[in-house]
């Protein structure tokens, strides 16, 4: 008879398959990252690449919200600030370190253009400032999340729009953005105040490809749904249903909320910087405002708080409603808004609730079928 450690030992896990079972993910979520690069983007021509562009990101802004707003239970409408400080960072480290390390390679004219090609050392600087810019804005998750994260409801609603405002603000006093012939001799650091002002920062380096928007959608879906599954995320859930029960259970409710807070705050400065270096676009801090976090807490509210997939949805039907009512532009605002409110009355709990797409009982009846049909 086998002993109990003997028993034990069987049931553990292949270290070399379990690796492989967490790699996997990312490896299929890179090559449709790639598919969609060369393959959709080119075929589906600049507009639409374009918008496709656009839903990645905002992908990126719901999902990141989602964790705070739908798996902890809060509600927090300040998330374009943490947006916005993602964003800036970014730009400040592109535009001002491409003088810096490429010189005159990067300067085209007066602007300062893309350096190398893919994942040359211009794109290695892009991933690294969108590094530098998440980091600052979970930073500055931990700065407001710490002491807010106690309140409930409407306070802490209050007290993170506040926090986006002040953001907003205080990148409006900043002094205007240094031409490439003016930033010489002065250090890295005492360029932090030049980064547009209320005009905006509109000379940053576009880096940002579908390649990379989707790359990050990938990463952070995985994220969230690790999350979700793991005992971390059965705790904010546990939280969000009942904080006092939860608490009485063991668990650190506010330990729990910051961290929730601090992970969202650091995929939404990942999403500014994508904003800040797509194509076309100019960093203002006046699209960065209340309304922006405004249009992500609408995307949570829609797809459903909690869900990843419905979010995903939301997310990208909002951001293609728009553009499909384009042709009724004095009305198309007012049929979106229409469109949000009949959602809410018939469905208020959101698209999927709190359930994912693979839990619905059509998803089980269509793979069912569909393991029917390849069956011997």
């Amino acid at each position: 008879m086998k002993s109990l450690a003997e028993r034990v030992a069987a049931y553990k896990p292949n270290p070399l398959l379990a690796g492989l079972g967490s790699i996997w993910p990312l490896a299929a979520g890179i090559a449709v990252a790639v598919l969609i690069q060369t393959v959709v983007g080119p075929a589906l021509g600049p507009v639409y690449s374009r918008l496709l562009l656009e839903i990645g990101i905002a992908i990126v802004l719901a999902v990141s919200l989602n964790v705070v707003n739908g798996f902890a239970g809060q509600f927090s409408i300040g998330h374009a600030g943490f947006m916005m400080i993602g964003g800036y960072a970014a730009s400040w480290l592109t535009y001002y370190g491409s003088i810096k390390i490429f010189g005159a390679a990067t300067i085209s004219g007066l602007q300062v253009v893309r350096y190398g090609g893919f994942l040359g050392a211009g794109d290695l600087l892009f991933l690294a400032s969108c590094v530098v810019g998440a980091t600052l804005a979970a930073v500055a998750g931990i700065i407001v999340g710490l002491p807010s994260l106690r309140l409930r409801g409407d306070y802490l609603a209050i007290v993170t729009l506040g926090f986006g405002e002040i953001v907003r603000a205080l990148v409006q006093q900043t002094d205007t953005v240094l031409y490439p012939d003016e930033v010489a001799g002065k250090p890295m650091l005492a360029l932090v105040d030049n980064v547009g002002g209320a005009l905006g920062f509109g000379d940053v380096p576009r880096y940002t490809t579908l390649f990379y928007v989707y790359l990050f959608v990938v990463i952070l879906l995985i994220a969230a749904y690790r999350l979700k599954t793991s005992t971390k995320g059965r705790a904010l859930l546990a939280v969000r249903e009942n904080e006092i029960a939860a608490e009485a259970m063991g668990i650190n409710a506010t330990r729990a909320k910051v961290a929730a807070f601090i992970l969202a705050a650091f995929f939404a400065g990942i999403g500014g910087a994508l904003f800040a270096h797509e194509p076309g676009t100019q960093l203002n801090p006046r699209e960065l405002g209340f309304q922006k976090s405004i249009d992500i807490v609408i995307m949570v509210v829609l797809g459903g708080m909690g869900s990843i997939t419905g979010v995903v949805a939301a997310a990208a039907i909002l951001t293609v409603l728009p553009e499909l009512f384009r042709e009724f532009s004095e009305y198309r605002m007012i049929v979106y808004a229409l469109a949000l409110i009949i959602v809410m009355i018939l469905r208020p709990q959101g698209l999927l609730g709190i359930k994912e797409l693979w839990d619905l009982q059509g998803w089980h009846r269509l793979t069912a079928r569909l393991r029917r049909k390849d069956a011997p």
